[in-house]
């Protein structure tokens, strides 16, 4: 009898251990803790995490690669278990990741990122899941619309980008920059200000969500915005979990992370973008830079040379064999059915 109560005593024990099981898990992206994504998705978010957990989930983020590393490397540390978890461009490995492609294109996201992000997440759920296999993703998103900061006058037509050096964050937008004349330099986006500071660049296109955080708004002289509700650009970008990290969790840890991943956990991020785009533009506002909002003319020859550079990208995801024109329709589908 004693035996008997004394196996059961233990038995309780470890059930109450395993069902108590806590686990610290740590995520790294390359951004100051001061940037739109940090303060307004990544830090809420694993304090709900935390919180839906009762303390036994703990979520450490280390900014600016803490850990080590560069930038580039973010998604390789995500499937290797170097991190538990991050925040990681595709565009920064070019080709690697050929399907998300479709939201990076010209004038395919609106100026909204919360909607554009949403739709992201319907985009890749059909057709880069699969892609990304080798990680636990969390949640989708992109940024708000992409401006065109310079030193020197703004531009104000398309004969204006003929000659420049201009940071570029993508593949597709540095095809659609090299299309009007510009010489890309793709780099990530915190080399950005030391280079624009040395003269490298001209200058670079990036969201305003950014330009505070980076001191853009102190090394440009003046800022470039594109006419209308689409989105010269965009930069697509993934919220992972290394998948042993995920799956050794017990299920009803697992249950705290899909809960908060998905659809919703896309729009929340780019939610943060989009505000993240209103308190940078109005501190950039304060300053003596001249911003220039191009007429529709002007954007309009802009979109005509996108076209150009989005029926390439079709052909070149056909000619391996992707469906490279129905995943261009797609996405502009499911950016139309998150606008309405």
């Amino acid at each position: 009898m004693k035996k008997w109560l004394l196996a059961g005593a233990l038995a309780l024990t470890t059930a109450g251990q395993v069902a108590a099981q806590e686990v610290t898990l740590r995520f790294q992206h390359f951004l100051s803790p001061k940037a739109a994504v940090p303060i307004g998705f990544m830090a809420p978010w694993a304090e709900k995490v935390m919180a839906d957990s009762g303390g036994r989930i703990k979520i450490e983020l280390y900014p600016g690669m803490q850990l080590g590393g560069k930038p580039p490397a973010l998604y390789d540390q995500i499937r290797d278990g170097v991190i538990d978890g991050g925040w990681a461009l595709p565009a920064y490995t070019p080709g690697r990741f050929p399907e998300v492609e479709a939201f990076e294109l010209p004038f395919v996201t609106s100026t909204n990122a919360e909607e554009s992000s949403r739709a992201a997440w319907e985009y890749v759920e059909k057709y880069a899941l699969e892609r990304f296999g080798d990680v636990h993703v969390i949640a989708v998103h992109v940024h708000g619309p992409g401006v065109i900061h310079k030193k020197g006058d703004p531009i104000k037509s398309v004969a204006d980008f003929k000659g420049l050096k201009l940071r570029g964050p993508s593949r597709q937008a540095n095809k659609l920059l090299e299309s009007l004349g510009v010489s890309p330099i793709g780099m990530p986006v915190p080399a950005f200000p030391e280079n624009l500071s040395k003269g490298v660049v001209d200058g670079g296109v990036i969201p305003w969500e950014i330009v505070v955080p980076l001191k853009i708004h102190e090394l440009a002289d003046s800022h470039t915005v594109i006419a209308g509700d689409k989105a010269m650009y965009n930069t697509f970008f993934i919220w992972a979990m290394n998948k042993d990290s995920y799956n050794d969790l017990p299920d009803d840890l697992k249950a705290i992370i899909d809960a908060n991943s998905g659809l919703e956990a896309s729009g929340w991020a780019g939610r943060a973008m989009d505000e993240g785009d209103v308190r940078s533009l109005e501190i950039t506002q304060g300053t003596d830079n001249t911003i220039h909002t191009l007429d529709e003319a002007t954007t309009n020859d802009i979109k005509a040379i996108g076209e150009t550079v989005a029926a390439e990208w079709v052909a070149e995801m056909e000619s391996k064999g992707l469906p490279g024109q129905q995943m261009f329709d797609d996405a502009a589908a499911m950016m139309a059915g998150q606008s309405q």
